[in-house]
Parts: C-alpha cells; structure tokens; sequence
C-alpha cells in the first residue's frame, strides 16, 4: 500500500523522507486542484475575490469545520498556525501581574511570540518542565498543573509537542483551565490529519491548526478556530474592508478574520480536495500502519543503538517519534544523514541536548525506516 501511495506524491526519488512534520507534503490530485484555483484566480481575479470570494470561502471552512468538529461560522483559515497564534497573543489585554503558562516541548517561533508580547505588557511567561521519557498522561498534566498561580491568565499548550511528537492531554487540561477561568490557547500544528479531531467535544478556549501538514493540503493552509464565548476578545491581525463591516456575513468574526486584502487564497479553496484525498485513500487505516512502524522502528532504535525515545507508552505518540542523541552538533547531525544516507529527518536542540525527530507517512515504506536504523547506528558509532 505505501508504494501505491508514495507514487501519489511529488517528493524526489533519491531522498528517504522523515521530515513530513516540518512542511508537510502536497499529493499530486491535491496540487492539481491547488493549481486549478490559482489558474481561475489568474484568468478572472475580479470574480474570485470579489463576486465568489464569500460563497468559496464559506465551502472551504464548512468542509474544513466538518472534518476537525467544529462550527464553520467559529473558524477561519489562516496562512498557518504562527499567523494564528499571533493574532490571538497579540489581542490579549495582559499585565504585569498576569502569567502565560506553558512547557518546555512548546515550538520556538511561538516561545518568541510570547516573549515578545511580554515584552510589551510586562507579563510573565512561565514554562513548566515535562520531563522525558514521558510515561503516561498524567505526567504531563500533573508537570502543567504544579505550575498554575493565581496569576496564571493564558494556558499555552501543544496538542502535538513539535521537537518531541508528544501527544498532550490538551482536553483534560482546557477542561481545568476552564474551571479556573484561565484562557486555553492550543498550538495544533501537528495534530489535524495526524490524530481524529472534535475540536467542539475538546473544549479549548482557542485553537489553531495548520491543514498543510498533515492534512496535506498545499502550504499556506492553516485555520483558527475560537469558542464563540471568547470570540470578541481576538482582533484581527490584518484590518481590511471586514472591519466592523455593514454587509451580511456569517458572523462578525469570520469578517473581521477572513478578508485580509489581496492575496491568494487557492490554498485555502484546495482544503476540500486533501479531506476527499484523506478519505478516498481510507487514511485512519494508514495512520494506524504508520503508527504501527514507528513504534515497531523506534523499539529497534532504543534496543539496538541505545537512543532513549522522548515518550515511554503508544498512546502518547502518533506518527512523530523523538530520540535523544549523545552530544553532538544538530545541524552537522542532521547534514550527514542527508549528505551520507539522503535522509531527511531533522535534529533539533531541546533539555540542553538534541533529539532525532523521525515523522512516518503513509508513502514511507519498511525500507525507509530501515535505512534510518542503519543510518542511526553508523552516525552515532561515530
């Protein structure tokens, strides 16, 4: 099946690739109905934008709203989840006396988000350390919770962990949050095409995802979703024409989100085609085999080569696996995977050490991950 599959993509041929976690990866059908709405953009931009804008827009985000369980009217796309999540960091009225609480598995270019809006409000930015291996869930909500003040404003949270494809227990903790009266901010990036999605039974305040991951819809595809309850305290990023706007729409914050100026939203529209593709191609199941290779793989990893996984049960990871490396420099591991074994998988510096972050999708076959342990244990006998 992984061979059918990996014949529907464009990657090249001489690469092994186990990077799908970085940007993701586009199949042809989908790029061709992506390259279908820009040429339709370009042969008559006055009736896209303008006279169809609304009518596409609301199909992209019923389609979208329906797959992850959510109302279409309480999302909007984005260009990706930075773009989301800044929009949201960046409306909250903070202080001095106010703490945003988070992790230390939490995604850098966030971390400086937050960093540079408590620069500007003197708030607090509080990282609560989860430590590796994680066991079991309650490790992370026990690690989280130790660290919630009667300060705390803001739960910042990944649902997926980017540097080590930890599965948190986001539900739990947005459920607590909420008791609280601590806004619940979730970073999905990873976890929309990777894990199922019922975004309405989750619960979180706010959560933003991105579709061009796994999802695989073209890049530039991502959503923020906010409960209706909290909607009013999110400003747009961008203030155009939607701004407090006089015509009909379905609802004041998809106009005040949606219309951001000319730009090009074929991404957008081409979201449709990735759910079909995802269902056509029965993609529970092909999640399952590459859940099921990577645990089998990470095993071999541990047991053979002696790398320590950042995650010590199977319900804890889906498709995304890291491994803690001996002392080394990342980028010079990473650039001999490529340039000695043409794998692309990256290395990335986290608890003062570095991990191998290993992602599996459904065109990645047995032989891959085989070469990834030969590779593994050849780079680190070094």
């Amino acid at each position: 099946m992984s061979g059918v599959l990996r014949d529907l993509f464009l990657l090249r041929d001489d690469v092994i690739y186990l990077n799908h976690g970085s940007f993701g990866a586009c199949p042809k059908p989908v790029f061709d109905a992506y390259q279908r709405w820009q040429l339709e953009l370009e042969r008559n931009p006055i009736d896209l934008l303008t006279r169809r804008f609304a009518a596409e827009m609301a199909n992209a985000r019923r389609a979208l709203s329906e797959y992850v369980g959510a109302a279409a009217d309480d999302l909007v796309y984005v260009t990706n989840a930075t773009t989301g999540l800044n929009a949201v960091a960046r409306s909250l009225r903070l202080g001095p006396s106010d703490e945003i609480l988070t992790t230390d598995h939490e995604y850098g270019a966030l971390d400086r988000t937050w960093h540079f809006v408590c620069e500007a409000t003197g708030a607090q930015y509080v990282r609560a350390s989860v430590d590796v291996p994680v066991r079991g869930r309650d490790d992370v909500v026990d690690a989280v919770w130790d660290r919630v003040s009667p300060r705390t404003k803001v739960l910042f949270l990944s649902h997926i962990t980017s540097p080590t494809g930890i599965v948190f227990p986001v539900a739990e903790l947005a459920d607590r949050a909420r008791d609280h009266g601590i806004l619940s901010v979730i970073d999905g990036a990873h976890a929309p095409g990777q894990i199922p999605l019922d975004l309405d039974a989750l619960g979180a305040d706010i959560y933003v995802g991105n579709c061009h991951k796994w999802m695989m819809a073209p890049k530039g595809a991502g959503f923020l979703h906010v409960r209706r309850e909290v909607q009013d305290r999110i400003e747009p990023l961008v203030v155009s024409w939607g701004w407090r706007s006089d015509r009909p729409g379905p609802s004041r914050f998809v106009d005040h989100h949606e219309w951001q100026g000319t730009r090009d939203i074929s991404a957008f529209l081409a979201v449709p085609a990735s759910i079909r593709f995802l269902r056509e191609h029965r993609w529970a199941q092909v999640r399952e085999r590459c859940h099921a290779l990577l645990a089998a793989t990470g095993t071999r990893i541990t047991d053979e080569i002696g790398l320590e996984p950042a995650v010590g049960s199977s319900e804890l990871f889906a498709q995304m696996m890291s491994f803690r490396l001996p002392a080394c420099d990342p980028a010079a591991f990473q650039a001999r995977l490529l340039a000695e074994h043409r794998i692309e998988a990256p290395a990335i510096r986290f608890d003062d050490g570095a991990v191998v972050r290993i992602s599996v999708q459904g065109y990645n076959t047995i032989e891959d991950l085989n070469a990834l342990v030969a590779a593994l244990r050849s780079i680190v006998a070094d």
